[in-house]
C-alpha cells in the first residue's frame, strides 16, 4: 500500500463527491430525506451523515501529506458504502438510491483506494 496517493486526481474527486455529498446532508435535501426514510434510518441520527462526509473528505484531502491517512479515509469510504448498500438490502429499497447512488459511490470508492493507494 502507498503512504501516498499516486495518482493524485482519483483522491481529488472522491474528495470533491464527499464534500458535496455532505452538503446535501447538511439540511437534507427532499432525495436523500427520502432516502434515509426507505432504508428506514431513524430520524434522530441523519445530523450524522454530514460529519461524517465532511471529514471523509477532508481526511482525503489532508492525505495527500499525511502518509496513509488517504488510503485509510478512502478504505473508511468504502466500508461506509459497504454498510449503505447493506442498509437497502435490507430495507428491500431496490431501486435507483441502491444502484445508482451507493453503488455507484461504493465503485468510486474502491477504484480510488485501489487505483491511488495499491
Amino acid at each position: 500500500m502507498n503512504a501516498f496517493p499516486d495518482p493524485l486526481w482519483p483522491v481529488l474527486v472522491l474528495a470533491f463527491v464527499s464534500f458535496g455529498d455532505a452538503l446535501l446532508c447538511l439540511r437534507p435535501v427532499a432525495f436523500v430525506a427520502q432516502c434515509f426514510e426507505d432504508v428506514r434510518f431513524p430520524r434522530r441520527w441523519w445530523w450524522v451523515a454530514a460529519p461524517l462526509k465532511f471529514a471523509a473528505a477532508a481526511g482525503l484531502v489532508a492525505g495527500i501529506w499525511i502518509p496513509y491517512l488517504g488510503a485509510l479515509t478512502a478504505a473508511a469510504v468504502v466500508l461506509y458504502f459497504l454498510f449503505a448498500i447493506a442498509m437497502h438490502v435490507r430495507a428491500r429499497d431496490f431501486g435507483r438510491n441502491l444502484f445508482l447512488n451507493a453503488t455507484g459511490m461504493l465503485a468510486l470508492s474502491v477504484f480510488t483506494l485501489l487505483y491511488s493507494f495499491a
